[in-house]
Order: structure tokens, then sequence, then C-alpha cells
């Protein structure tokens, strides 16, 4: 009797399917894409604008979140010329914010860029809308974005 020497082509093509499929998964676990950076920064700001609505309402003092050329900061309002309590950076550098007040009175916050976070319960509507603009090196895709709001008495999340 023989022995069989070396692999059948069957074998060899059941091990390359298996790396291959191996190799799409962790390309597919290691890829960032812009919506899961947007996801991930968002996140991050509404763990942030409810930590200051919650030190507000404690501390009676009131709160104003403001955006900066690389981020974001909290201040507190009576001394808002003051340094910032809380100052954050982008995760994501092409990261751009915007204020978008969803009350009609023109007396419910001090400023279209600012959003003002208690000491009240309930706060002024607000929208914030989040969004990072296409890689250079993809340019065809559109620009992600994803917009946090709040009615002023919920707290602050991402909405469809």
């Amino acid at each position: 009797m023989q022995r069989q020497r070396g692999l059948t082509l069957l074998e060899l093509l059941v091990v390359l399917a298996i790396i291959g499929f191996a190799m799409a998964g962790v390309s597919l676990s290691l890829r960032d894409s812009d919506q899961t950076q947007l996801e991930r920064e968002s996140q991050r700001l509404v763990a942030h604008l409810e930590a200051a609505r919650a030190q507000s309402r404690t501390s009676g003092i009131a709160q104003v979140w403001r955006i900066t050329p690389q981020g974001y900061e909290i201040v507190s309002m009576p001394a808002a010329a003051s340094a910032p309590q809380r100052q954050a950076t982008w995760l994501n550098a092409s990261t751009r914010a915007n204020i978008q007040p969803l009350s009609k009175a023109a007396d419910s916050a001090p400023s279209a860029d600012v959003v003002v976070l208690g000491p009240e319960p309930i706060i002024p509507p607000a929208s914030i809308t989040l969004s990072v603009s296409a890689s250079a090196t993809n340019t065809a895709r559109a620009a992600a974005s994803l917009r946090i709001a709040t009615d002023g008495l919920t707290p602050f999340q991402v909405v469809p």
C-alpha cells in the first residue's frame, strides 16, 4: 500500500478559505469609520453635558457649554469670561459642532452659540449637531453627522 504525500487540492482550498474569512473578520473589526468615531464623540459629549447639568443643579450656578476651535468648554455663567472649568478637544480633529436652539423665545438663551445647563431642572430646549467631514482619502463619501438634543426636561441624548 502506498502512502499519500502532500495535501489534496480540496484540503488546500479549505485552509485558504478559513484564512480568508479570518483576515476579513480582522480587517472589518479594525476599521474605525467616520460614523463610529462620531458615535463615540457624541456619547462622550452627552456624558459631559449631563455631568455639567448635574453639577449646575447641585451648586446652583448655571453652566454654559460653548464651542471652541479645537473642541468645547464648559464655564460658569456668572464668570463666563473667566477660565473654563472644563475644556475638551474632539477625539477626531475633523469633528465640528453646530448649535441650533429649539425654542422660539428670544430670552430663553443668552446667545445662539452656547447651551445653558441649569441650574433649574428645566433648561431651554437645545440641539447640537456633530459632523465629521469626509476623509481626504475618500472624498466621494458624504460627511457623517449626528444630532444630540434635549427638550429641556429630559437628558441629552442622540436623536435620529
